[in-house]
């Protein structure tokens, strides 16, 4: 079983740790596949579908397994009222958001922020499903302390989008959005709205990505600027009001 041995395949590719350690390779049938070294291993995903490559119920991933039983469900009798996913059904759908994770934080590594958008918001919608059907308590909520990092993950590879486009301005407009979303969630939550999300460690990142892209900004956007802030404050949206000034301020300090 010597040629099983895969000491000289992990020999070969070190381990380091603190990096994401991946890389994008052929595979024979001449596919791309994503392999991840951890310390332990290597990780291997395909790049679409799921990443262990299954097709639960043949389906391309258990969650369009389930949104078509919910969609029978709704067709059999006109409403959601009555669906609920079993305990069984949640536990294999985070599973299946384990495998969808480890993918996208390959992808953003790879700079390929179209697969992270994709599998974040694949994640989002396991989230949601197992929030509003789980069976028990624990079903429902568990899976809520992803979803902040899950949606700064797909703001972050929106903005890397843009900025690779050389577009500043849609990069920042993704960063306030998904602020803004991960400001909701935390309300959603019950928690000490301002302490949690002025802590967060995502609010964090995506504020220091908007800070080093705001003075990049060309001057003449200052009044596109303006005009975002007056239609902010007119809706009572304060929390983007003030992000909108903090913009407006670094051009100003720029």
């Amino acid at each position: 079983m010597a040629d099983e041995d895969l000491t000289p395949i992990l020999r070969n590719w070190p381990y380091v740790s603190g990096e994401v350690n991946v890389r994008l390779i052929q595979a024979d049938d001449a596919r791309m596949i994503i392999q991840m070294r951890v310390d332990l291993g290597i990780l291997q995903m395909e790049t679409t579908g799921r990443p262990d490559g299954t097709q639960p119920d043949g389906f391309e991933s258990l969650l369009e397994a389930v949104a078509a039983a919910l969609q029978s469900h709704v067709d059999e009798h006109g409403d959601a009222e009555g669906f609920t996913l079993t305990s069984e059904h949640c536990r294999r759908l985070r599973e299946e958001a384990i495998q969808f994770y480890h993918r996208y934080v390959s992808l953003l590594a790879l700079e390929e922020y179209d697969g992270v958008m994709r599998d974040t918001e694949h994640n989002l919608h396991i989230i949601e499903f197992c929030r509003e059907f789980g069976e028990t308590e624990f079903d429902q909520t568990v899976m809520e302390q992803l979803r902040c990092n899950t949606l700064m993950m797909h703001a972050r590879a929106e903005a890397s989008k843009a900025v690779a486009a050389k577009d500043t301005r849609a990069a920042l407009a993704a960063i306030d959005e998904g602020l803004e979303a991960i400001r909701q969630a935390i309300e959603a939550e019950g928690q000490d709205e301002e302490d949690a999300f002025e802590t967060s460690a995502e609010v964090q990142l995506l504020r220091s990505m908007r800070d080093a892209l705001v003075p990049k900004l060309p001057v003449s956007q200052r009044s596109e600027l303006h005009d975002r802030l007056k239609a902010a404050l007119a809706a009572e949206n304060y929390e983007l009001a003030a992000i909108l000034r903090d913009e407006l301020r670094m051009l100003r300090d720029d």
